[in-house]
């Protein structure tokens, strides 16, 4: 090699220092936090002066032993955009900052779950989201058990507008959304959300200590061999059972296939959708089931764009019609919305095929879900009677290993890299994923609130959660609930300062754990935060609450804080949702009697309750509780002392 190769070589091999670099969340597009201190950051060589101008003004730092380096600007107040400059041997600008409220928005799937998953139900919303002011770090789903990381892998500030809005969080935004209305400031909403994640995956290691089960879990899982079997074994399971079930699906092995407009399926037996096929002749089966019916389509529906609605299916799909593919989806929570193209449909009869794969409990198609095909605000209806045929019967699948949702692990990845953001505050939404040990949630809840203020250094900021919304079938008495008992945990949580917490017992719906109506979710979190975090003293933000029971001879009096302008009852129907207990364990309904700010209740079968409880269900859906501002009670267990 000559000296002119070797040289090139080096320039190649050899790393380039000196180079500042920034973290991803120092970028376009930044809404940093007004009216504080705030501090950027990033790395560089040992001992570079780095220097940030910003406003006219220059703030010098230099870099330590290990190439990081702080600069501390002063406070601001709300406005932009603006450019900031650093400088080392390198200069790296970053353009339209603003300065405003800093919102971390984290828990699992219901503060994850994106505008695109509601925009039929907010379509104008989304058409005249035009908001350069509201935006959204999105931060990328990853975990690691081993270190805490300093930067993340991706991710960019994008606005608010008709097509970017569809990626932020809907409960995020529309809470950003109403504080707005209150408070005209930009607002920054750090998206850092996973779905179906258990509240010890955000709780650093060493807050994890008093939880040994989680903390054992978590040295366990710092083993890559481990997790590699893991996955290995997964895979290999799950690419058997598909494999199985493909070569043995006569759906697909048969000629014609099931799929093919022609197939004489006289034979096949009848069912009405909705429903499950456990409930019918068949049986509980897992495997492949075949749902076809012939509908007729008129000529308004030829030629345009078809909308279909398939509600929701246990556990995956694939839809055809008239013999073409159409859309598919892989598991069972999302809403069933497929496109059928021009060309696909014609005048008179079409048939719709649905191959439903279910790996295990109860395959079908959920109730109370929209089946239809629409053009415009034409409908057909596809409710009622399909014809249907068992492909293929195998056992049930057994489920993976969900690696991501171990402790610490989301803690490591998708908070570390922020604790230098300064923040107004957290908004939450989670517990389900909890809701198998409500008890041990009264415990990690609160530790996850302190853990977080303890790292981010910024004292008791406010910290605001959503109440579990009210889920599963109705209970026809009462009955013990694990997530009647986790809203039991997550009220207790209030007992730690700067906390509040949005009831959302009348916002979910029974058959869907990802309830749509996430504009009054962000609605009552923004009210929240207008109390909290904002210091509107006189504002009503909540619905009432139980301050204390007086138990006497067959009657509980209930005393309600928050009552707001006053108590009364949804619609003006009589008032539901109470139970009482004079043992603990049998309960009953109680008749309930709004009596000023209190509520008296009884039952003429119980002389002597020692137990009362409101909306203690998975689903209180007829508990009707609520203030004149329209806020509901919050569910609540007291006993006699």
């Amino acid at each position: 090699m000559n000296r002119y190769a070797a040289f090139i070589f080096l320039l190649l091999v050899t790393p380039i220092f000196g180079q500042i670099r920034l973290p991803r969340l120092i970028s376009d597009g930044l809404v940093l936090q007004r009216d504080k201190p705030v501090k950027l950051w990033g790395w560089a060589s040992a001992g570079e002066t780095i220097t940030l101008t910003f406003k006219g003004k220059s703030y010098p730092t230099k870099a330590d032993q290990t190439g990081n380096w702080q600069i501390q600007l002063p406070a601001q107040s709300a406005g932009g955009p603006f450019e900031m400059v650093f400088k080392g041997s390198n200069e790296v600008k970053i353009q339209d900052v603003l300065f405003g409220d800093v919102w971390i928005c984290s828990g699992q799937s219901n503060m994850e779950l994106p505008m695109e998953r509601v925009k039929e139900k907010y379509s104008s919303i989304i058409q005249t989201a035009n908001q350069p002011t509201i935006r959204q770090f999105l931060v990328p789903d990853k975990y690691d058990f081993k270190k805490t990381h300093t930067d993340l892998e991706s991710g960019s500030w994008v606005t608010a507008t008709p097509q970017n809005v569809l990626s932020f969080s809907a409960v995020a935004y529309f809470f950003a959304r109403e504080l707005q209305t209150y408070h005209n400031v930009p607002i920054g909403l750090v998206n850092s959300a996973l779905g179906g994640s258990p509240v010890e995956a955000w709780i650093s290691e060493d807050a994890l200590k008093p939880f040994p089960k989680a903390y054992e879990e978590l040295q366990k899982f710092k083993n890559d061999s481990l997790i590699q079997a893991i996955e290995a074994s997964d895979r290999s399971r799950t690419a058997a059972w598909y494999q199985s079930l493909n070569q043995t699906d006569m759906g697909i092995t048969s000629q014609p296939r099931w799929t093919a407009p022609e197939l004489n399926d006289s034979d096949w037996a009848e069912m009405s959708i909705p429903g499950y096929w456990a409930d019918g002749p068949m049986g509980k089966k897992n495997g492949a089931v075949w749902f076809r019916k012939t509908i007729t389509i008129p000529s308004s529906f030829v030629g345009k764009p078809v909308k279909l609605w398939m509600g929701r299916i246990v556990d995956q799909d694939s839809v055809f019609v008239n013999g073409q593919f159409v859309g598919t989806t892989g598991y069972q929570y999302p809403p069933r919305r497929y496109e059928i193209k021009p060309g696909i449909l014609k005048e008179g009869q079409n048939t719709i095929v649905v191959r439903v794969i279910n790996n295990a409990d109860r395959g079908g198609f959920i109730p109370d879900k929209p089946y239809y095909l629409a053009v415009g605000a034409d409908t057909i209806d596809l409710k009622g009677t399909w014809k249907y045929k068992l492909g293929t019967s195998i056992p049930p699948l057994q489920s993976q290993t969900f690696i991501r949702w171990k402790p610490a692990g989301l803690y490591n990845n998708m908070i570390a890299p922020l604790l230098n953001l300064s923040i107004k505050g957290v908004i939450w939404y989670q517990g389900e994923a909890n809701a198998n040990a409500p008890q041990e949630y009264a415990q990690t809840f609160p530790a996850m609130i302190k853990n977080w203020r303890d790292k981010w250094h910024q004292g008791d900021f406010p910290f605001l959660f959503v109440q579990l919304a009210n889920f599963m079938e109705e209970k026809p008495t009462p009955q013990e609930s694990n997530w009647a008992k986790l809203r039991q945990s997550q009220d207790q949580t209030l007992s730690l300062p700067n906390t509040g917490m949005a009831v959302t017992i009348d916002l979910g719906e029974w058959n869907d754990i990802h309830p749509l109506n996430k504009q009054d979710v962000g609605k009552r979190l923004a009210l929240q935060a207008r109390k909290i975090a904002y210091g509107e003293k006189n504002l009503v933000a909540s619905g009432p609450t139980a301050k204390q029971a007086i138990f006497k001879p067959n009657q509980v009096t209930i005393t309600f804080q928050h009552t707001g302008n006053g108590l009364l009852t949804r619609k003006n129907a009589k008032l539901n949702g109470f139970a009482i207990s004079s043992d603990g364990k049998n309960f009953v309904w109680a008749d309930a009697e709004i009596k000023g700010n209190t509520v008296v209740v009884s039952n003429k079968t119980i002389s002597n309750p020692t137990i009362v409880r409101y909306a203690w269900a998975d689903n209180p859906a007829t508990a009707n509780l609520i203030n004149k501002e329209g806020l509901p009670a919050t569910p609540f267990e007291l006993k006699k002392k």
